[in-house]
């Protein structure tokens, strides 16, 4: 049991400094299972191991009949890029739906953003994979009502771009904050996502500021466990 662990522990630390290194990029295919036995002259059942430690670490995903791929990309986690970018780097594609684009009062919201109006326009979406049809997040994105936002609830939940209307609107990320928790999803989430009500889904709520500290975006997500990872870094004791 010894040997079996030094072997397979050499091997993900081998791999993982390939990966964090920029060796292997994100969205890259690692061998197989045979090739990699190949490679470090052991089992296969010492690799499975071995990217069982990568799995765990956040650095690769293992899709079942597919292979492993690199999921560490070197990202913050607030990346611009967004989901989209964060499933394709696992091979993976996707359509987002808008289900519902609306004005909305939200005293609340508005004190805990700092911001002078509760007025927001709220766009609901959906994202769902391309070849599995399975939604895997269910996401709301309030914006404030600047001009090129405040028509969009008149318009309806028509075909678009969150990202290109934002950059038309003038509201440009520069920086913010992201919290990640966990919670199981209610009857009415569950229905969009197409799970059972109780299931568990990571809870992440990102929000967004100009650089001159103009609010921007303030996003809350339902993201699938199964295809969403958060990985972070750390270093010293300070």
């Amino acid at each position: 049991m010894t040997g079996i662990w030094l072997k397979h522990q050499k091997i993900s630390e081998a791999l993982a400094k390939e990966i964090r290194s920029g060796g292997r990029r994100a969205g890259e295919q690692l061998p197989g299972e045979k090739a990699l036995a190949q490679r470090f002259c052991v089992s296969r059942t010492t690799v499975r191991a071995a990217l069982a430690d990568l799995s765990d670490a956040g650095l690769i995903v293992t899709r079942s009949g597919k292979g492993s791929y690199v999921l560490f990309d070197g990202q913050p986690l607030d990346t611009p890029l967004g989901w989209a970018h964060a499933l394709a780097t696992q091979g993976i594609s996707s359509r987002v739906q808008t289900i519902a684009v609306e004005e909305v009062n939200d005293d609340a919201l508005a004190e805990r953003l700092g911001v002078d109006s509760p007025v927001f326009v709220r766009v609901a979406r959906i994202r769902e994979l391309t070849e599995e049809g399975c939604v895997v997040s269910y996401e709301r994105s309030f914006l404030p009502p600047v001009p090129g936002v405040r028509e969009l609830p008149r318009q309806g939940p028509a075909e678009m771009s969150l990202t290109e209307v934002m950059r038309q609107a003038g509201l440009h990320p520069d920086h913010g904050e992201q919290r990640l928790g966990g919670r199981r999803i209610n009857a009415r989430e569950a229905e969009l996502l197409r799970r059972e009500p109780g299931d568990w889904f990571l809870d992440a709520q990102r929000t967004s500021y100009a650089s001159d500290g103009f609010f921007v975006e303030h996003v809350v997500s339902l993201l699938d466990p199964e295809h969403f990872q958060m990985s972070l870094e750390f270093q010293g004791g300070g």
